[in-house]
């Protein structure tokens, strides 16, 4: 196996520890999508518990990625809250609406800004998670079912997207270590070859 010639193309420690928190947010992302999918007809508290619940847990997969401001999981965790408290069609509309631009603005920011193994992913989840944001008052007077169905909407198409990186990063890391251990293996000593 033939290592990377310079230390760009080498995964670094940090963007091996993150294939963890990136499948932890996809899984969190998919498992709404299928909630938001199979429940076919979605009373407002069911509206608000699963929308609440998910900004709360994508807020604690975010926080664990150590990739952006903690300003940003806690606002996304202050529109779970938002979300759980108002129990009505505009209170979540409005509080992920909320949670959800300030997300995906500073994901947008942050693949703008960053030349890290993830800028690029950061920049697609964040035009998703915009594009979600923007599109939930529309739907606010559709009710439950529809506010469930734009929602669910982005988190499947985001969660696919990181559960591809995620997957991606833990291939890597894998190749990677593999690659150091083979390095440093007794094969590589100039003794072994005497």
């Amino acid at each position: 196996m033939t290592l990377p010639a310079t230390p760009a193309q080498t995964p670094s420690a940090s963007a091996a520890g993150l294939w963890k928190p990136v499948l932890i947010r996809a899984a969190v992302a998919l498992v709404f999508g299928a909630v938001t999918i199979f429940w076919a007809s979605p009373s407002v508290q069911v509206l608000a518990w699963a929308v609440g619940l998910y900004l709360l847990a994508t807020a604690g997969a975010v926080w664990r990625s150590n990739a952006l401001p903690v300003a940003v999981p806690l606002v996304v965790a202050l529109g779970g809250i938002g979300a759980l408290v108002t129990q009505s069609d505009a209170g979540v509309a409005l509080s992920a609406m909320l949670a959800l631009l300030v997300l995906g603005l500073l994901e947008v920011v942050h693949g703008l800004r960053k030349r890290d193994v993830l800028a690029r992913d950061w920049l697609i989840s964040g035009v998703i998670t915009v594009g979600t944001a923007v599109m939930l008052p529309f739907f606010t007077s559709l009710g439950a079912h529809a506010l469930l169905g734009v929602a669910g909407g982005g988190a499947i198409i985001s969660g696919v997207l990181w559960i591809l990186s995620g997957l991606t990063l833990r291939h890597d890391a894998k190749t990677a270590s593999t690659g150091t251990a083979q390095a440093a293996g007794p094969s590589a000593s100039p003794e072994a070859v005497n």
